[in-house]
């Protein structure tokens, strides 16, 4: 590992792993944070059941993209944070840090995007803080959100509970968010405009749990994609996981972006994406109930949790053949959350 900071220590891949591992989790020794969740249970003796928190911050680049902003960008990342730990997002902090210069007519967009997708996901934002720096000590403007919500008794969602003969599904096409930044960046323009799929999750995930499914893991496959939070996955249940590639679904406009920039969109970042883990004998009814809400239309059953090489996860692909998926190593796509 490099003795210092680089842009691929925020891929969400192998390099950011090995630094969480050598220096935040080396200091900050809580088991709470060792189990690396979305977001970390509490006990705070509420009666209504466990609470969940978590946090983040986006930086993306440009601040405006197809199908969304930082703003809603920063709400949707953090409700679903939350909604991957089965719990109804209750309440939001906002931080901004500005940079001297920003157009006010830009802050107000954000602002005004992030109450309506909050509004939207039906959470709360109680407190934040502002902060302003110097012209070029910042990209014109970050964010960080913390959220809190409450897990309904009986639901227990967790990486680490992938079991030998579980069924994996995700809710729709992969690859999306990303490929919209990065056209956006170099001013490609396809026949099928590409936008992103950031969206909160949280009622889809309610109705998974109101249709009586049993969930075992929630994921939402952000930085580094599909493939590296399925090693993630892997690697926290000590299981092994294979996937179908013509199961996946992928846009062709995503699929056409991918070839001509030489990307794989199987680790493209997403922010309207959830990975589902449930039983075997739970997969249709889990398929049923995703297709039934409007943030699921393409949802599709993509693969297995297998009893192998503990944290393996493989892809088999259209000739049939098998080829290992392996977490993200580099920075594939900066800048896109």
């Amino acid at each position: 590992m490099s003795d210092f900071v680089m842009l691929a220590h925020g891929s969400g891949g192998t390099l950011g792993h090995e630094l969480v591992q050598r220096v935040f989790l080396s200091h900050f020794d809580d088991p709470a944070l060792g189990a690396l969740e979305d977001a970390t249970g509490l006990d705070l003796g509420d009666r209504r059941g466990p609470v969940v928190f978590t946090t983040d911050s986006y930086v993306v680049q440009p601040l405006f993209f197809p199908g969304g902003n930082i703003g809603k960008l920063a709400i949707c990342g953090t409700v679903n944070d939350l909604s991957a730990r089965g719990a109804r997002p209750l309440y939001l902090s906002v931080g901004f840090i500005l940079e001297e210069g920003l157009p006010l007519e830009e802050l107000e967009q954000v602002v005004g995007a992030m109450a309506e997708t909050a509004r939207r996901a039906g959470v709360r934002i109680v407190t934040g803080d502002t902060k302003v720096v110097e012209r070029g000590s910042a990209d014109k403007l970050f964010i960080n959100t913390a959220g809190i919500g409450v897990v309904r008794s009986g639901v227990s969602i967790s990486a680490r509970n992938a079991r030998p003969g579980d069924a994996v599904l995700i809710n729709g096409a992969v690859g999306d968010h990303g490929l919209a930044i990065m056209t956006q960046r170099e001013g490609l323009r396809f026949q099928s405009p590409l936008q992103s799929d950031c969206a909160p999750l949280n009622g889809l995930v309610a109705k998974l749990l109101d249709d009586g499914i049993q969930v075992h893991v929630l994921r939402d496959p952000t930085r580094g994609g599909l493939a590296t939070t399925l090693n993630e996955l892997a690697e926290s249940s000590c299981v092994s996981i294979e996937i179908d590639e013509t199961a996946v679904p992928v846009h062709e406009a995503v699929r056409a972006a991918s070839e001509l920039l030489g990307l794989d969109p199987l680790y493209v970042a997403n922010e309207g994406k959830m990975i589902v883990i449930v039983p075997g004998e739970a997969a249709d009814a889990a398929l049923q109930s995703l297709r039934a809400h409007a943030e699921g239309a393409e949802a599709a059953i993509i693969g297995r949790v297998g009893d192998g090489p503990a944290g393996r996860v493989t892809l088999r692909t259209v000739l049939g053949t098998h080829r290992l998926l392996d977490m993200l190593a580099g920075e594939q796509l900066p800048r896109i959350c």
